[in-house]
């Protein structure tokens, strides 16, 4: 693998993360994260709309004149969202139901319109398609990951309604974290999602510093090793 796709991969997980650093889509992102489930649902229809539109804005970004642009990127986005919403609406009512308007505003979903213009519109078809996909699945995993720890804070349990997605069978992926349990309200109410997101986000800045200082110590560190041979 490339250093260019190597530098993409890290980018969209963690460098430049669109929901922990470029803090990008967080409407529908702390909306819906209140369960595993509707977070991964959410973040699958995403995915599937980065890389399609990566994808097509690549494909034709020699053919696209610059002052049409963005009206033509926003039309791309809303035919594959269209395309999305359509098809879990026939797949997966119930989920459509409860993600309800949080699909159709995929469309306007920031990070979405930002990778087009800024990487799609400017980068062969194979680097736009990876990008997009590690950009969906950066912000898929904070969906999931706050969907996580809200539903085991607000109703102590895991993978609720998972049947919503993975059909009947999936009844038995419930777990139950804590029994008896009469839940947190707040955890599952905006003030739960915006503190959640939040420490989420201190985390992440955390682990950065603390790379930086084990980097830097290790720069000052070398040369006085060399020296000393």
């Amino acid at each position: 693998m490339t250093e260019h796709y190597q530098t993409i991969i890290r980018d969209g997980l963690w460098k430049n993360n669109p929901a922990l650093v470029q803090l990008l889509g967080l409407c529908p992102l702390l909306a819906v994260s209140n369960t595993v489930v509707n977070g991964l649902g959410l973040g699958l229809a995403t995915i599937l709309t980065l890389v399609a539109s990566n994808g097509l804005v690549s494909l034709f970004r020699h053919h696209i004149p610059d002052e049409a642009r963005l009206p033509v990127f926003v039309m791309i986005i809303a035919s594959i969202v269209t395309v999305i919403e359509l098809s879990m609406n026939a797949w997966f009512h119930e989920l459509y139901l409860i993600l309800g308007i949080f699909i159709p505003l995929i469309v306007t979903n920031c990070a979405i319109t930002g990778r087009a213009e800024a990487f799609a519109a400017r980068n062969p078809v194979g680097p736009a398609l990876v990008d997009g996909l590690m950009m969906g699945i950066g912000f898929t995993a904070i969906l999931v990951l706050l969907g996580a720890m809200r539903e085991i804070i607000g109703q102590g349990t895991l993978f609720s309604e998972a049947h919503l997605m993975f059909g009947e069978s999936a009844r038995y992926f419930k777990v139950i974290v804590i029994d008896d349990y009469r839940g947190f309200l707040m955890a599952l109410l905006p003030p739960g999602a915006f503190i959640g997101l939040g420490l989420i986000v201190a985390l992440k800045n955390v682990i950065d510093a603390k790379q930086v200082t084990k980097t830097v110590q290790t720069t000052v560190a070398s040369p006085a090793i060399v020296e000393n041979q």
